[in-house]
């Protein structure tokens, strides 16, 4: 009986070897060469046309090979984590042989990192590291389950008898709250400045940035032209963050509660969010960051480059009514890419924030586009220049 169920086990075994076709030949994609190049590779046979968008670049075309293996080198990249899809007939998907995935709550992406002799400030270092806690909560003003995330720096002391400062850190439309960390390496950022001591310890806390999720589920390009959508849900979040996000914080945490060791910054809706939100709430927060922020981008004059400074001095002072000015901050510090779509808007708004906002007014500008490689150099830039002498 033993025999025959061996004999069997050794047919089955054979027919399924002989059913099976030889496995492929092992692709690497994507792979990070000494000089900064990074080379793309696709399988497919039936394909038109690949490409590789790559952040920060125009989409890179793609070349066929044998097997239906496409494959693009690029030119030396900087150090940095760069998102990226394969275009594939015009659809954008994911890199099957890369595991390393960046969330997002709409495009997803995957991510290639380009290392450097000489560690960046996004990097893992040996350095001593804070702790990132994940906050589950029921919203009772949205409604819904809703998440955040709090970065506590290393040795964080619930007993200190100096209250930590926080900084409230928003991110983006399609961004989930987990944004600044899994895209925008928040924590190792702040370590870093830590160790190097560029920054002050503090706690940053970064919520879900929706008032309401339908900014998510409706898409804008959907949305009728008169929806007050956008609009509705900022003044949402502004309620849940002022009247349960922030007690929530402060019941949990050693955090200080005024002004002067509080602050806000965004990127893009998060930016805009920071300046409806944070501007005029100066009795709440006296550093404000605003970070390729998209203010306005719904006037189709703004969005053509055609816009007065008449219709820019009006979206800014709704935005910033002047009674809400008052009081002076610490800082208010903005900045774009200078190859960004938004950069026009920043411009004006940081011209007209220091003809018009009291307190400290920087106008910043960077090379770049509307893509996480500016961004995590804005928190690089704009950490050390919070609570200073605080």
């Amino acid at each position: 009986m033993r025999t025959l169920v061996a004999l069997l086990a050794l047919s089955l075994t054979s027919a399924l070897s002989f059913a099976q076709p030889a496995p492929a030949p092992t692709l690497v994609s994507p792979e990070v060469h000494a000089d900064g190049t990074i080379t793309f590779r696709y399988v497919s046979t039936t394909a038109k046309s690949v490409g590789v968008a790559l952040e920060g670049t125009p989409t890179i075309p793609m070349v066929a090979g044998d097997g239906g293996v496409w494959t693009v080198t690029t030119a030396p990249m900087l150090p940095e984590y760069y998102g990226y899809r394969f275009v594939v007939d015009g659809q954008r998907v994911l890199d099957s042989r890369n595991v390393v995935i960046r969330p997002n709550l709409l495009n997803a992406g995957s991510v290639v990192h380009v290392t450097a002799a000489v560690a960046q400030p996004w990097d893992l270092t040996d350095v001593p590291h804070g702790a990132t806690h994940h906050h589950l909560y029921r919203s009772k003003l949205a409604g819904e389950d809703r998440d955040l995330y709090v970065y506590t720096p290393p040795g964080y002391d619930a007993r200190r008898k100096a209250a930590y400062p926080v900084l409230y850190l928003l991110h983006g439309l399609s961004d989930g709250a987990d944004g600044w960390l899994g895209a925008g390496q928040a924590n190792l950022i702040l370590d870093n400045l830590l160790a190097q001591g560029k920054i002050k310890p503090m706690m940053v806390v970064m919520p879900l940035g929706y008032g309401t999720m339908r900014m998510i589920t409706e898409p804008a390009a959907t949305r009728p032209a008169n929806s007050t959508l956008g609009k509705d849900s900022q003044a949402m979040f502004t309620d849940q963050l002022l009247h349960e996000i922030m007690p929530m914080i402060d019941a949990s945490y050693n955090t200080a509660h005024d002004a002067e060791h509080r602050a806000m910054a965004g990127l893009s809706l998060g930016g805009a969010q920071t300046i409806a939100t944070g501007l005029n709430h100066p009795e709440v927060f006296h550093y404000i960051g605003a970070f390729s922020s998209a203010l306005a981008t719904g006037d189709p004059s703004v969005r053509a480059g055609t816009a007065t400074e008449a219709t820019y001095n009006n979206i800014f002072a709704t935005l910033v009514p002047q009674t809400a000015t008052q009081a002076p901050f610490s800082l208010v510090w903005t900045s774009c890419g200078n190859e960004d779509g938004l950069i026009n808007v920043n411009r004006r708004f940081g011209v007209w924030a220091k003809a018009n906002v009291k307190g400290k007014v920087v106008i910043n500008e960077t090379p770049g586009m509307h893509t996480w490689l500016v961004w995590r150099d804005n928190l690089v830039a704009f950490a050390p220049l919070l609570f200073a002498g605080k």
